[in-house]
Order: structure tokens, then sequence, then C-alpha cells
């Protein structure tokens, strides 16, 4: 199955999560509805990620992974172009490959992705990037969970 991203708009995106980018006027834009968790011993977890480019198009996704019962959101520190991939889940509560979108975000998007929501890891494109991750952990193996695709599907760019 082939894919083309489409751009990362907030309409597109509100059934997987969040969109989040700095208003366009001064001021401060609150995104505190999609940060969530369902499991009372789980933390605030911060990180940041220093993650290396994607090798070349089109991207073959043979995984993805999925924080059950916690949000998790991506802040660009210093990007140029990234992908962000996900697909709801299937009849058997893995990701549903059939029904997977792409999205080609820029350098002032993030996303909080919902509870639940089956999503590839950090893609990025152009070069080296860093990323503020915040998401919630309680030291479990339920903090994140990961599926190889039965049947991996590519993601291409527009006109690509």
């Amino acid at each position: 199955m082939r894919i083309i991203a489409e751009s990362l708009t907030e309409k597109a995106f509100a059934p997987y999560g969040d969109l989040l980018a700095a208003p366009a006027e001064f001021g401060r834009a609150y995104f505190d509805e999609g940060l969530r968790t369902s499991r009372a011993t789980a933390w605030p977890s911060l990180s940041v990620s220093h993650v290396r480019p994607l090798p070349s198009l089109p991207l073959e996704a043979r995984v993805m992974e999925r924080h059950e019962f916690s949000s998790q959101s991506f802040l660009p520190l210093d990007v140029a172009r990234w992908l962000v991939v996900v697909a709801p889940a299937g009849a058997d509560g893995g990701p549903d490959p059939s029904r997977a979108v792409a999205f080609l975000a820029g350098p002032g998007q993030g996303v909080t992705y919902h509870a639940g929501t089956w999503h590839h890891p950090l893609t990025i494109l152009d070069r080296p990037a860093r990323f503020a991750v915040v998401m919630w952990r309680d030291g479990t193996r339920t903090d994140e969970e990961f599926r190889t695709l039965a049947a991996p599907f590519t993601v291409e760019l527009p006109g690509g």
C-alpha cells in the first residue's frame, strides 16, 4: 500500500490528536486538553531527542507504536520537515495499516497524540532534528507498545 503525505492541519489531524503551533499574534496558546493519562501511578516525563533523518524516500513503515493509556507530545526544537504517520486501531487492537494516513509537518508544528493512537516513530526529513517529548510513564511495559506490521506500507511526499 502506498500513502501520499498531506499537509498537517488542525482539522485533518484532529481524530488522532492536537496540532501544536504558536499563535499568529503575540501571546500564548494552551494545549492542556490533550495532555492525559488514565494511570494513577504515571508521572509526566520530559525528554529531548536528537534524531537522524530518513536516508531516502519513500518511508517503508514496518513498525508502529502507541501509548495506550497516555498522550505523547512532540515539540520541535530544531527541525526542517518531518512526517507524522498515524493509523486507527484495527479489529485486533493493533494498527490498521489500510487506514493509515501521513502528514507532512514543518518546523513550527508539533503534535500531541491522543492516548491509544498508533503512530510511526519520529521520521525526520532533510537534516538531523531535535525535539522535546512529553509523555507519561510508570516504568511498566504499558508505557509504550510496538507492533510489527504484517504488511508494511510506504509513505511518499506529494509530487515525489
